[in-house]
This record gives C-alpha cells, sequence and structure tokens, in this order.
C-alpha cells in the first residue's frame, strides 16, 4: 500500500544524509532516489540416476535391457535471466517542505520512494512466487508408497531368492492386468472409471518392483536466485561454481566450472548538460521546485559460463544518475499535473493534467 511519509519534528533534530537537514519544528515530506540491484535467476536440473538392489538379474529374470548400471547425479543449466530489483537509496534523501503554488501533494510508497504526484491511487496485484517443477522419469506423480512385497520375498533367505519372489510378483501383476483387460476375471470393476484406478494401481505396484531390478532416473527442476549490489566501480565482476555432480558449489571444487557475472557501468553522461540546461533556466527566470526526479545511470550485464555467454542485457542503474529539481513552471495553471515517477530509475514518465 502507498503512503504518505510526513516527517514532523518537533524538539527532535534529524539529520539526513547527504548534508540534508531538516529543521526543528519543520514539517516536510522525505523520499529517497531509487537504488538498482542486479537479480540472476538461474535454473538447471538435477538427473538422479539410481541402481536396483536386484539389478545383477534383471536380465535373467524379467528379461530387462535397458538398466542403471551406477548411481550418478548430472546437474545441468538450462536457462539465465538477469533482472532488477529497487530500494531505497538511503545516501540520496529528499526534503520536500511546503511552498508556494505546489501543494504537497507526493505519492510515496512504502519503500520510500516518489511513484507520483497528485496520482490517484491504485493498487499493485500480488506476483505468485516461482515454484519448483519435479519431473520423475517421465511420470506424473510416482508415489511413495511401499512397494507390496509378498510373503515370499519377506521370506527369502538370499538376495537372488528375493529377486526371484519379485520376479515373480511382477509376472503376477502382468498376468492380472492382462485378465482385467480381456475381461477374463469374476469380479471385474463395476465401471470404467474403477477399472482405471484398479489398471493404476496394477501399474505403479508394477513400476515400483521392476525399480528394484532396472533402478530408477529421476529429474527435477531447481532456481537459484542471486542478488548482486553495484559498487562505484565501472567494471566489476562477480563469481559462482556449478559442477555436474554437485550444481552450484563452492570455489574449492576442483570440478566446478566458473560462472561470470560481468558488469560494465555507466553513470549518467549527461550530467554537466543537465547542469547547464538548469542553469541556463534559472537565468532566463525559471524557478524550480523542491521535487527532483533522477536521470538514471546504466549497466551491461553479462554471464559467461565455460567461455560462452548465457545472457547479456543493458539495465538502467538509478544509483549512477542525477538529480534534476521539476520547474514550477509545470505546476501553473487552473489544474494540478499528474505527475508519474518511474519506481525502478526515479525518472518521470509521464506528465499530464
Amino acid at each position: 500500500m502507498k503512503k504518505f511519509f510526513l516527517v514532523l519534528l518537533g524538539a527532535m533534530m534529524v539529520s539526513a544524509l547527504n548534508a540534508q537537514v531538516i529543521e526543528q519544528g519543520e514539517g516536510a515530506l522525505v523520499y529517497y532516489s531509487p537504488k538498482t540491484s542486479v537479480t540472476v535467476d538461474f535454473t538447471y536440473t538435477v538427473e538422479t540416476h539410481e541402481t536396483g538392489v536386484y539389478a545383477k538379474w534383471a536380465e535373467a529374470m524379467i528379461g530387462a535391457k535397458e538398466i542403471e548400471r551406477e548411481n550418478t547425479t548430472i546437474c545441468t543449466l538450462t536457462d539465465v535471466r538477469i533482472g532488477t530489483a529497487t530500494t531505497a537509496d538511503y545516501s540520496r534523501p529528499h526534503k520536500v517542505a511546503a511552498e508556494v503554488n505546489v501543494p504537497l501533494l507526493l505519492n510515496i510508497n512504502e519503500k520510500g520512494l516518489l511513484v507520483g504526484y497528485n496520482l490517484p491511487y491504485e493498487p499493485k496485484e500480488k506476483v505468485a512466487p516461482r515454484k519448483s517443477e519435479n519431473r520423475d522419469g517421465g511420470q506424473k506423480n510416482r508415489g511413495n508408497k511401499v512397494p507390496p512385497f509378498p510373503e515370499e520375498v519377506l521370506k527369502a533367505a538370499t538376495p537372488m531368492a528375493q529377486a526371484h519372489a519379485v520376479a515373480q510378483q511382477i509376472f503376477h501383476i502382468r498376468e492380472t492386468r492382462m485378465y482385467l483387460l480381456s475381461g477374463e476375471v469374476e469380479h471385474a470393476p463395476a465401471d470404467g472409471k474403477a477399472m482405471e484406478l484398479v489398471l493404476a494401481e496394477l501399474d505403479r505396484q508394477e513400476r515400483q518392483l521392476t525399480e528394484l531390478f532396472v533402478g530408477k532416473k529421476t529429474v527435477r527442476t531447481e532456481h537459484k536466485h542471486f542478488r548482486i549490489e553495484p559498487e562505484s566501480q565501472l567494471k566489476q565482476e562477480h563469481y559462482w561454481f556449478f559442477s555436474e555432480e554437485n550444481g552450484f558449489t563452492h570455489a574449492e571444487n576442483i570440478d566446478a566450472d566458473t560462472i561470470t557475472l560481468r558488469l560494465t557501468l555507466h553513470p549518467q553522461e549527461f550530467a554537466n548538460n543537465a547542469s547547464n540546461g538548469k542553469d541556463a533556466k534559472k537565468k532566463k527566470g525559471a524557478e524550480m521546485s523542491q521535487i527532483v526526479y533522477n536521470l538514471p545511470g546504466s549497466g551491461d550485464a553479462e554471464v559467461i559460463f565455460n567461455g560462452h555467454s548465457l545472457a547479456q542485457r543493458t539495465i538502467p542503474m538509478a544509483q549512477l544518475g542525477i538529480d534534476v529539481p521539476v520547474s514550477k513552471d509545470v505546476f501553473t495553471g487552473a489544474e494540478l499535473p499528474v505527475i508519474v515517477f518511474s519506481e525502478k530509475t526515479g525518472n518521470i514518465v509521464s506528465i499530464s493534467k
């Protein structure tokens, strides 16, 4: 919810950063210029292969050809997205006191950022968080029930005898399914839905028992989020480490490859021109209000992995900008203006009456 931040100071003395001071007993609205953080979202898959406990007898007892031979994990990067996040830059506060012909109609959000002047309130829609996805060997849901071991398996004295009993159970399930589908049973399910449920349960039991021989493969999707606060240097590099066995890991892992985020920052290039324009208006008699907006700089962001560029983007960087006051001419006329400011950059989006 957007809020109006009104600072009313009695006996308290408050000093803001950047040499701005609010005097005792003074009423003012205070807001801050925005600050841009760079976000990097990685999506990767984790593919797990597990051997079956009866793998050595898989081909002989159930005729399986495709068998998981060893326990392995394979992590693979699939997607990279470069984005931004906005916070208040507390090193750049702005105090706006009441002045003639410029009413204090500032719209300031919960972060302390200026989002509008004389702007009607509009609630924001909530964005649902990103959820992890799971895929399990192509199956929608394998279930977590215990495999239906028959009594012969539980009483078997050796692993080979257990494997033989499990194989017999698999063949029994297949035989039952065949009889159901052919209608050669005395007590068949009453309707199609019941038949569907019975067949699904038989499939689940056979799959779990078969995995004891052939093993299983599972694939899940993971997301990793990083947030970087760019400093004032023009060039910066940030590193992460990713391995096929462990996914995101530490620098000491000799099997890991380096992921590099390369940032090249560009401060606002028109600072002198904006300043000169401001001085020129003053010379002509134009007055400036206490409301200032931000002309942002920019930054080039690139994610590099194994010598290949995975993603690149040029993004506005609010903290590399300059403050420019809004002319009082904007507030003249019969109607007050409606001004929309960008929450992300602090720049003016539109002015209308």
